[in-house]
């Protein structure tokens, strides 16, 4: 083979290389913007149901396209694209109103037209309590972020979702509000763990449409400690194995 082939041959492997790469990259783009996006939660506002350390897939479809769904949320149009209503009891991920650049993920409780408002941490939705059980206590740190043992109550919306959350502290600053009317095109979201959680109740605020980003499916990872899943070594003593795969309800 001469010099010439050997430097054809290498230029054209060189070529392929970059090619499949680009390919690579622009079939990620895709997943990523129209089906699935890898999550990893930051903070203890959904515990019980989802903690510090859970890292989910959230599916892009569930409630259609907004420029939101697109890397780096560019404004190329307004509104969304085969928009699909949220249900009441999804827990969703959405771009935080006052700051668009910031990913939060919060349960779905009010619809649009809906009156909600917290009485003596009792959650009432249109004028009507929503149905809630003492189910037990919970005594483990990874958990609670406490401690000490940890009230668990079970709600269950009018459409039938029931879901977990902790009472950390009696009377709490979030266990009694106004009555908050969600306005058309917004919602009113909330975090399981009603006494730790900046939500609707707060700075959050009514959520417009147009920031939702999707809907969290799937846990497919998580790990304790804050350690990170590329720190392999920790993986005997940190890996929540009993939470890989479980599903987000």
């Amino acid at each position: 083979m001469s010099v010439a082939d050997k430097s054809q041959k290498k230029s054209g492997g060189v070529g392929e290389t970059i090619s499949v790469i680009i390919q690579a990259l622009l079939l990620a783009l895709v997943i990523r913007t129209f089906l699935f996006q890898p999550f990893s939660i930051p903070s203890g506002s959904m515990r019980p149901t989802l903690l510090e350390g859970d890292y989910l897939f959230v599916t892009k479809w569930a409630y259609g396209y907004s420029h939101h769904s697109m890397p780096f949320s560019p404004n190329l149009f307004s509104g969304r694209i085969f928009g699909s209503a949220p249900e009441r009891g999804d827990v969703a991920v959405f771009k935080f109103p006052p700051n668009p650049s910031l990913d939060y993920i919060k349960r779905v409780i009010g619809l649009p037209g809906d009156r909600v408002q917290m009485r003596e941490g009792q959650l009432y939705i249109n004028g009507e309590a929503v149905a809630r059980e003492k189910v037990g206590e919970i005594n483990n740190p990874d958990i609670t972020e406490l401690n000490r043992p940890v009230e668990v109550w079970r709600e269950t919306l009018p459409n039938g979702v029931s879901y977990d959350t902790l009472d950390l502290t009696p009377n709490g600053v979030g266990d009694n509000t106004r009555e908050f009317v969600v306005p058309a095109g917004h919602y009113f979201m909330m975090g399981d763990n009603r006494d730790n959680s900046t939500d609707s109740r707060f700075s959050v605020g009514y959520v417009p449409e147009e920031n939702l980003v999707g809907r969290a499916n799937i846990i497919f990872f998580s790990i304790a400690d804050g350690a990170s899943p590329l720190e392999v070594w920790k993986w005997p003593s940190s890996l929540r194995a009993s939470r890989l795969f479980g599903m987000v309800r």
